[in-house]
């Protein structure tokens, strides 16, 4: 059945209410959602590590990074497509629909790998199909915030959302480990599919508002299942994007904070540890301490629930945080190095919840999905084909000069920010 379709223009008066407003951290049905979102953050996780063991053991080194990179390029390519899908048949059929294909295709491979030694085409074949429902999953589960709770407390779902991605980070990869350790990828895979399971029966039952009303479709144009009518969808939802006195700027300060961020902080900061003669040990220091300051930043927006200012504070602490990045490769000691790594995980968490927010706030829900799809896209797709060239640009020059040349560009998406005086007095509504 599809939805009700009411135009655009028709707006309906919000029916007073005396009831206060339910702070997101004590509603249930947000708990609920957040609950399978970690679920799934977690599965991921588990998908992963056990993705990455099978592939070492039935290829070639070679074979198993093809294994490891392929799901990548289905899940960039079509994230675009996926949005426009959420926003079509609503986010919830998206999420729901994606999820339980997730669940289905990661049991399936834990059953064969019950009974056989899957060969590395198999496996690419998977993380191709995971690859493709990812592309449909990430931006349906991005637009589900605002259906869950009210503009008031979309910054605080920002912070729970942070916590949950905290904790997947901490407790999938090492669940992961133990399950391949004792089980074998079977038994990863079960488990992972598992915790999808579980995800989707939380989120069917998650309350949810329904996909708000979208234009009719004029007489005579292509219909609503057209490849043209899709690719019209998407071109509209880009030109939305690109004409937003708010999302315009904020996207670029996005996709240029991503890509100053992602290289140097993943890829590079093992490479400055190799570098430096810190090993494995100074390594973890580092990034538990980025940890616990991204963890620290989505506590503060989680009880905190508003800040004034989110523009104007997103901006600075994007220019901020491009300091302790930068600071990261010149500091001596590996404790001033997790210091400035504590800097960092601060700022970004809370620059990364406010985007989240303002985005979720400042966007017409008929557009929701799409403008998620290409945040998602800079952040999950593009940043981490920075990867290469971190790395050879690292062969060539050392960490120093190219943590400061991404230090640089994250800056440049903070100051750009700052430029725009419509992003610069962004607030968030107040509960």
């Amino acid at each position: 059945m599809s939805e009700t379709v009411i135009p655009r223009t028709t707006k309906s008066a919000p029916a007073p209410s005396t009831e206060p407003e339910r702070p997101a951290h004590r509603d249930a049905n947000v708990l609920r959602w957040l609950a399978a979102y970690t679920m799934s953050m977690v599965g991921d996780s588990v998908y992963y590590m056990a993705l990455a063991w099978a592939a070492t053991r039935s290829g070639s080194p070679t074979q198993a990074g093809l294994v490891l990179a392929v799901g990548a390029v289905p899940r960039a390519v079509l994230m675009l497509g996926g949005g426009v899908l959420a926003d079509r048949w609503g986010p919830r059929r998206v999420v729901i629909g994606s999820d339980a294909a997730r669940c289905v295709v990661i049991l399936a491979i834990a059953v064969v790998l019950f009974f056989t030694a899957p060969g590395p085409w198999l496996l690419i074949a998977v993380a191709l199909v995971f690859g493709v429902v990812d592309a449909l999953f990430l931006p349906a589960v991005g637009a589900l915030p605002p259906r869950i709770t009210t503009p008031g407390q979309l910054a605080r779902v920002q912070g729970l959302r942070g916590l949950g991605a905290r904790v997947a980070n901490v407790t999938g990869g090492p669940l992961g480990g133990l399950l391949v350790a004792f089980g074998g990828p079977a038994a990863a895979f079960a488990v992972a599919g598992g915790l999808f399971a579980v995800s989707l029966v939380l989120l069917v039952s998650v309350r949810m508002a329904p996909l708000p009303a979208r234009d009719i479709t004029p007489a005579g144009s292509e219909p609503a299942s057209s490849p043209a009518s899709a690719w019209s969808e998407l071109t509209d939802g880009l030109r939305y994007i690109r004409r937003h006195r708010v999302l315009g700027p904020l996207v670029l300060v996005i996709a240029l904070s991503e890509l100053g961020f992602v290289g140097p902080l993943n890829l590079g900061l093992v490479l400055l540890a190799q570098e430096r003669g810190w090993g494995a040990g100074g390594m973890g220091w580092i990034v538990a301490a980025f940890g616990i300051g991204a963890g620290a930043a989505s506590l503060l927006l989680a009880v905190r629930g508003r800040l004034p200012r989110a523009g104007l504070v997103l901006c600075l602490s994007v220019v901020a945080g491009s300091l302790a990045v930068g600071a990261v490769a010149f500091v001596p000691t590996v404790g001033l190095a997790a210091a400035a790594g504590l800097l960092v995980g601060l700022l970004a968490g809370l620059g990364g919840g406010l985007c989240g927010a303002l985005t979720q706030t400042v966007t017409e829900p008929g557009y929701l999905g799409r403008v998620t799809s290409v945040t998602t896209l800079f952040t999950l797709g593009i940043a981490p084909l920075s990867y290469p060239v971190t790395g050879a640009a690292v062969g060539l020059w050392g960490t120093g000069p190219v943590f400061a040349v991404s230090a640089a560009v994250c800056a440049a998406g903070g100051a750009l920010g700052l430029a725009f005086a419509t992003l610069r007095r962004a607030e968030l509504p107040g509960a």
